[in-house]
């Protein structure tokens, strides 16, 4: 139909444990969607995936973006931009960027705290 019906889902770890609304019938979604979580201090990624949901079927990934830990390290104040979607299956091709915000935030002990903003995709 040259549309998806996208959404996210954030994994820490490959726990899952956000899922952004589905913005419905569109390639170039906006969410503006916000959380911060909690991250133990032996974490070391955080994926952000974007999906298609379909009625009719099993949902289909779109692409992925990961942080790792080092990532961050390098980008201790965090980062700002379009971060292009590579594939969960390496039989598909993916095109596509997600424009994300991530800031690490100041924390008491040894744990991250990181505010991810899930702007837009296209």
């Amino acid at each position: 139909t040259g549309s998806s019906d996208p959404y996210c889902i954030v994994k820490i770890d490959d726990e899952a444990i956000i899922r952004t609304a589905t913005v419905w019938k569109t390639l170039s979604p906006f969410w503006g969607e916000e959380y911060e979580v909690q991250l133990q201090p032996t974490f070391h990624s955080v994926s952000i995936y974007v999906m298609d949901e379909d009625a009719l079927s099993r949902d289909d990934v779109i692409g992925k973006v990961c942080i790792t830990r080092e990532m961050l390290a390098e980008c201790p104040k965090g980062y700002s931009g379009w971060v292009s979607l590579s594939e969960v299956d390496p039989d598909e091709e993916v095109q596509g960027e997600i424009h994300l915000r991530v800031d690490v935030l100041k924390s008491q002990g040894d744990r991250w705290r990181l505010r991810c903003t899930v702007l837009e995709a296209r």
